[in-house]
C-alpha cells in the first residue's frame, strides 16, 4: 500500500461561544483522522470580525497536514474538502449568511503544489449553501483565492510556512503577510497563544 502523502494547509476559525476551545477540538479531531497527520500547528489569533462587525472577535489558527494524494491533486482535495465539511457539521456549524458568526470555519488553503478550480459535488460544498446563491455555486480553488487578501489567513499560515510560494501568487507567504500588515490595523490580527504540542493546546503568550 503506498504511503505517499501531500502537505495541505488547512485555516481554522470560530467566535462563537467558547471559540478557542472549538479550535483546540478541532486540532486535535484533525490530528485524530484516519490517514491525516498533523505536522505543525500556528499561533492562536484573535481577529476583528471582516464584512459584519456587530458580532465578537473571531479566534483563527491554522494547521500542515499530510494526507493522501488521491487518484489526482483533484480527487484529493475534494476528498479532504469533504471531511473537513463533516467535521463542521460535528462540531455543529450552522447554515448563516455571508461573513456571519461561525461555530467552526475550517477551509482548505493550500494542497501541495496543485492549482485547481473545479465544481464541488454535494459533499463538498459549503455549509451556506441553501441560503447562499453564490455559495452554492461556488467552485473549489486551491490555492484558496482570498487567502492573498485576508491578514486572519496569512498570519497564521506565514507561521507554518513562510518560505512557501503557493502556485500562483508570485511571492511566499511571509512576504504577503508583511505587505497586507504594513496596510491594515496592528490590532486587526492579534496573535494570543502558541501551540503546546505536549498539552495539545494554545498556551498565553507571555507580554514581553
Amino acid at each position: 500500500m503506498s504511503d505517499r502523502r501531500v502537505r495541505a494547509y488547512i485555516g481554522l476559525g470560530a467566535n462563537v461561544g467558547d471559540a478557542e476551545g472549538t479550535l483546540v477540538a478541532a486540532v486535535r479531531a484533525l490530528d485524530e483522522r484516519p490517514g491525516m497527520r498533523l505536522r505543525g500547528v500556528s499561533c492562536l489569533y484573535a481577529t476583528e470580525p471582516v464584512g459584519v462587525t456587530d458580532q465578537p472577535e473571531f479566534r483563527n489558527a491554522a494547521v500542515a497536514v499530510d494526507v493522501p494524494p488521491g487518484p489526482d491533486p483533484t480527487s484529493g482535495a475534494l476528498t479532504l474538502l469533504a471531511a473537513l465539511k463533516d467535521l463542521e457539521r460535528a462540531f455543529g456549524r450552522r447554515a448563516r449568511g455571508r461573513w456571519g458568526p461561525r461555530e467552526l470555519d475550517l477551509d482548505l488553503l493550500v494542497f501541495g503544489r496543485a492549482r485547481i478550480a473545479v465544481e464541488r459535488p454535494a459533499a463538498a460544498r459549503s455549509l451556506d449553501a441553501p441560503t447562499d446563491p453564490a455559495k452554492a455555486s461556488k467552485l473549489l480553488e486551491v490555492p484558496h483565492p482570498a487567502a492573498v487578501a485576508r491578514l486572519f489567513v496569512l498570519a497564521p499560515l506565514a507561521d507554518l510556512a513562510p518560505r512557501l510560494v503557493p502556485p500562483g501568487w508570485g511571492c511566499t507567504v511571509e512576504t504577503a503577510r508583511r505587505r497586507l500588515a504594513a496596510r491594515d490595523d496592528p490590532d486587526a490580527v492579534r496573535a494570543i497563544g502558541e501551540w503546546d504540542a505536549g498539552g495539545r493546546r494554545w498556551r498565553p503568550i507571555q507580554p514581553r
